[in-house]
């Protein structure tokens, strides 16, 4: 095994793919959302996604089918769990639902193990439980 790795000159070669992000288009997901597809594979479903939110912008009420893993790089984004700001790193399990937004705007990148399933349109971002313990 080590000589025929050694007897290649770059054994590795092929094996990464590089995918040049700045030149990608941003793609209008939603109102205020678009994103650049960086990864998809179309038999399990699975991407990576960089989004950017303007402002304002949310995302509409949707089920998470798999596992879903994001890092916020700016800004910060908000459902009813509360806000993720950046630097900091939010999962999802599958079956969760909920309705991202941003009041500031943000830039974050997400991991999908298999695509969302959106639930509804035009659903108005969830607020936090009132404390009715008082």
């Amino acid at each position: 095994m080590a000589e025929e790795v050694g007897a290649r000159s770059k054994p590795f070669e092929g094996q990464t793919e590089i995918i040049d992000v700045l030149s990608m288009e941003w793609r209008e997901f939603d109102e205020g959302v678009e994103a650049k597809i960086l990864y998809q594979d179309e038999e399990t479903g699975a991407s990576t996604v960089l989004f950017r939110f303007a402002p304002g912008a949310q995302a509409p009420l949707h089920e998470h089918t798999g596992l879903e893993q994001t890092f916020v790089i700016e800004g910060e984004l908000e459902d009813h769990d509360g806000v993720v700001t950046a630097g900091n790193f939010a999962v999802r399990q599958a079956g969760s639902v909920h309705a991202a937004f941003t009041k500031k705007g943000s830039l974050h990148l997400a991991f999908f193990s298999k695509p969302p399933r959106k639930v509804a349109d035009g659903v108005q971002p969830f607020s936090k439980p009132k404390d009715n313990t008082k």
